[in-house]
């Protein structure tokens, strides 16, 4: 079998380092761009620089926004006593999908993870106890996976948080168990959120 000529291999291999995308994938994509009119290819690569020079974390939650503070959070509509606490940004699109909640958002930017080396300080915690000092918060939602990792993150929010007045949930076990929010569908999201159960702190 021919070897594919350097510069698709190079392009196979930057795009099998995208999630989601396998090998064979990867190399379906690069056939394809490589024999692509010149002006689609370049319609995408200007969109991807273009996503990446626009794109920002919103400075209150943490989610993936052009303008800070995002849409939701600049939002008078929302309930700005529900803060629903998620790994990354790509959960908020998941939990919005479901069109049942109506708080706001708190992006930590991971889960604690002692083996890769996540521990607490290098998640944004103390920017989410920052949104709590001005009491407007009633009810803290955990929305977190639901494998060892998720769990123990979930604890530790539930202790380090905990004070009067401020009750803290976690979503209903109706998601799969050992995965991320994006594998959930809708449905399974909103009876997750409606379920949502009293954290001991």
């Amino acid at each position: 079998m021919a070897a594919l000529p350097e510069p698709i291999a190079l392009l196979v291999d930057a795009l099998s380092r995208l999630p989601g995308i396998g090998p064979r994938s990867a190399e379906r994509i690069a056939l394809h761009l490589a024999q692509a009119e010149t002006d689609a290819v370049g319609k995408l690569a200007e969109a991807i620089l273009q996503a990446r020079a626009r794109v920002r974390f919103c400075e209150v939650c943490g989610a993936l926004t052009e303008l800070s503070p995002c849409a939701i959070c600049a939002d008078p509509r929302r309930d700005g006593s529900l803060v629903c606490v998620v790994e990354r940004p790509v959960d908020i699109l998941s939990l919005e999908k479901a069109r049942t909640f109506r708080g706001r958002y708190h992006v930590l930017g991971g889960r604690i993870s002692p083996l890769s080396g996540v521990e607490p300080e290098d998640l944004r915690i103390a920017e989410l106890e920052t949104r709590l000092v001005h009491g407007q918060v009633q009810e803290i939602i955990l929305a977190l996976g639901t494998d060892v990792e998720g769990e123990a993150t979930g604890f530790y929010l539930a202790q380090r948080l905990a004070r009067p007045g401020l009750r803290i949930t976690r979503v209903a076990y109706g998601l799969p168990a050992g995965t991320g929010l994006e594998f959930a569908d809708e449905l399974t999201l909103s009876h997750a959120l409606e379920g949502r159960r009293e954290m001991p702190g």
